[in-house]
């Protein structure tokens, strides 16, 4: 674990209020072109008045946002949810659909600066928002493809649901991953 940084617990108006600076990560992290922090700006502030919100950031000494990390208990009537639950109930009928879908957390965005990856940020992100999380499950989706982040869901225990899906305005192939919680001990450090 990385000991030289701040995690701190965000409520929703310290969310709004460093709003910028998490998108700036986000941005910088997904390589996405600087006009995206202003389109995904009034979504992620609906993210934050879900039931089961929570987010955490990570900060240096000085204070600068290294990293954030949010999600919510997901719920039927969300975009995410009816995109999944669709992709779920398409690849393995309503049965798989309901044993993802019935009781989970949604790990929605977690995001660490380029320059401050590989130091464990991520992992202590993930574990800080998950602990105490009291649904069933969590899920999230990832780009296809080899990266830092698909090592790290691996080895903390998540598995497959749904492979090579696309969600709808988006070319690209996304993994759903899921996982019990809590996270066992032999997962924890």
């Amino acid at each position: 674990m990385t000991t030289s940084l701040d995690y701190t617990q965000l409520s929703a108006d310290d969310f709004r209020t460093r709003l910028r600076e998490a998108l700036a990560i986000y941005v910088e992290a997904m390589r996405y072109p600087p006009g995206t922090a202003e389109q995904r700006a009034p979504m992620w502030l609906t993210h934050a008045l879900r039931e089961g919100w929570r987010c955490i950031a990570a900060f240096d000494a000085e204070g600068t946002m290294l990293g954030i990390a949010y999600g919510y208990r997901g719920a039927p009537g969300q975009w995410w949810h009816e995109q999944v639950r669709r992709g779920l109930t398409s690849a393995g009928g309503e049965q798989l659909a309901q044993q993802w879908l019935a009781d989970y957390f949604e790990l929605t965005e977690i995001h660490v600066r380029p320059a401050s990856q590989a130091r464990g940020i991520g992992e202590d992100l993930l574990r800080r928002l998950l602990d105490g999380v009291d649904s069933r499950h969590v899920l999230l989706s990832t780009p296809e493809g080899p990266s830092r982040a698909w090592k790290l869901y691996r080895r903390l225990g998540f598995v497959d649901a749904l492979r090579d899906y696309h969600f709808a305005g988006d070319p690209r192939p996304f993994a759903i991953l899921g996982r019990t919680l809590p996270l066992a001990p032999q997962d924890r450090r």
